[in-house]
């Protein structure tokens, strides 16, 4: 179900950085996670911390849903293929919801 933006258009640079950003920001929290398991920290701690990269991975994900719709999906409908971009992104959005909790 997967579709692909026109080879012109692609999520705006800002965008693209900010989720960059994001997600190194993300592999940060992850290797903090690893030290303190490692360390035998309280499990408390651990479950805060897992609960802080979920809600990161939550803003890569509207991050990435906002800048697609801004550019692929606005093209797509521009382009007279509007119903194809909506179920493409129903699909997508339903495959990342079922499998985000």
């Amino acid at each position: 179900m997967s579709t692909t933006c026109a080879p012109s258009v692609y999520l705006k640079p800002e965008v693209e950085r900010r989720i960059q950003n994001r997600l190194k920001r993300l592999e940060g929290q992850v290797r903090g996670v690893q030290r303190l398991l490692a360390a035998h920290h309280a499990c408390d701690d651990l479950l805060i911390q897992v609960g802080a990269i979920k809600q990161a991975m939550n803003g890569i994900m509207v991050e990435l849903i906002e800048g697609h719709m801004e550019t692929c999906v606005a093209e797509d409908v521009r382009l007279g293929q509007g119903t194809k971009a909506l179920a493409s992104l129903k699909g997508a959005l339903g495959h990342a919801l079922r499998h985000a909790s």
